[in-house]
């Protein structure tokens, strides 16, 4: 037998099962103690003396930590109880009762088909024993240490198959926490990054595009006036301080953009969204000639390509898909193209389900705010393409 720790978690059901066993196993060697003295029995010195031997070899092991910790050490001193045990019902016929507590003993501390052959080595024993004494053979003789031993081996299987269901169960809420932990971390996540996005849209749409016209407006200004007058310098200020204002926001909404944009440029972020897709092969291309765009529109063409690559790997079934951004004079496009089952355009929602998610009608709304244009192509069994075209505004172009 290996010599190997086997822990056992004492749950409070373990500790007063263990209590129970103390209790018994001392109450049936008093219980026999007494009666050989009681009946003045021939060897009754030598029965108790058995019982305090047996009584002293179970205590001994009771408190060895290296019983509970060792399999090799368990059924040494299995064996050293077993032997004061056979010691005490050779003397004695009242041994015969020690069985059942011994059942339990041997369950608890072997491996289970070594605790059942050693339970039924017990049986035979005490069957032994009490036809020793007795010198009649009889049915109770055998069916009574046959029985306790099937009554302790069905109590002891029931009990751990309950143990095994509650750490199931157990494992299970664990599973069950650490999910919703991590649901909950990604929830607060997309709601950041969203926020991130709006309020990068926000900056440049008012504060960045309208110090924009003031910039202009005051250069506009500053032509239109006569040379040398007092107010062309309070205009060159004036413009100054709006180019650094200017300057400033767009700082701002670089320091708000998607972390999939924060290390590289639009073209870099969906190269690495097509490498990291599971299931299809997806191929990412650029045409034309790649510029800066602002970042509401990268953002949002990041966000429609991450949408049609979801829906790509859930609902397509496709072997194959392509990206492909398209830079022209006064237009970005992104087309993203695969080889799935396909579907019938005029059956999907117009609108997103309950105003916001993921999807067509999330990807066609993106692409409406900027001004842009989105279309889809598909036939059930003929893969689906998905294109959206932004204009460039005029500081792009």
């Amino acid at each position: 037998m290996p010599d190997s720790p086997r822990p056992r978690p004492l749950t409070p059901v373990s500790r007063v099962l263990r209590l129970c066993l103390h209790a018994l196993l001392f109450g049936l060697l008093a219980l026999a103690a007494g009666r050989a003295v009681a009946g003045s029995a021939p060897h009754a010195g030598a029965a108790v003396a058995a019982c305090a031997l047996l009584a002293a070899v179970y205590v001994a092991g009771a408190l060895a930590p290296v019983v509970r910790s060792s399999a090799r050490a368990a059924a040494g001193w299995l064996a050293c109880v077993g032997a004061a045990w056979a010691a005490l019902l050779v003397v004695s016929p009242d041994g015969l009762w020690i069985a059942f507590p011994l059942y339990f003993l041997e369950l608890h501390l072997l491996r289970l088909r070594w605790g059942v052959a050693a339970v039924a080595v017990t049986a035979c024993a005490a069957i032994g024993g009490f036809l020793a004494h007795s010198g009649a053979v009889t049915p109770g003789a055998f069916l009574g240490p046959v029985l306790g031993g099937a009554v302790a081996v069905a109590t002891v299987l029931g009990y751990q198959a309950l143990y095994r269901e509650s750490e199931r169960r157990r494992e299970l809420i664990e599973e069950l926490m650490a999910t919703r932990a991590e649901l909950a971390a990604a929830e607060r996540s997309a709601g950041i990054l969203a926020e991130r996005e709006r309020l990068a849209r926000e900056i440049h749409d008012t504060l960045a595009q309208g110090l924009s016209s003031i910039q202009l407006l005051l250069r506009a200004a500053e032509r239109a006036l006569p040379p040398a007058t007092p107010a062309a310098e309070h205009i060159a200020r004036a413009r100054e301080a709006a180019q650094e204002n200017l300057a400033e926001a767009r700082r701002f909404v670089r320091a708000l953009t998607p972390p999939d944009l924060e290390h590289g440029s639009l073209a870099g972020a969906l190269e690495r969204l097509c490498s990291g897709v599971p299931g299809p092969r997806v191929r990412f291309s650029v045409s034309g000639d790649p510029r800066v765009l602002p970042t509401p529109y990268e953002v949002a063409l990041l966000r429609i390509a991450q949408s049609a690559l979801a829906n790509v790997v859930r609902h397509a079934r496709a072997g194959r898909a392509e990206i492909t951004l398209t830079f022209m004079d006064t237009s970005v496009t992104l087309d993203v193209v695969d080889d799935g089952r396909g579907f019938d355009p005029a059956a999907a929602p117009s609108t997103p389900a309950g105003g916001g998610g993921f999807g067509l009608p999330a990807m066609r709304a993106r692409a409406e705010t900027l001004g842009g244009l989105f279309t889809v192509e598909s036939d059930p069994g003929q893969g689906t393409a998905v294109a959206v075209t932004l204009p460039l505004p005029l500081e792009a172009t």
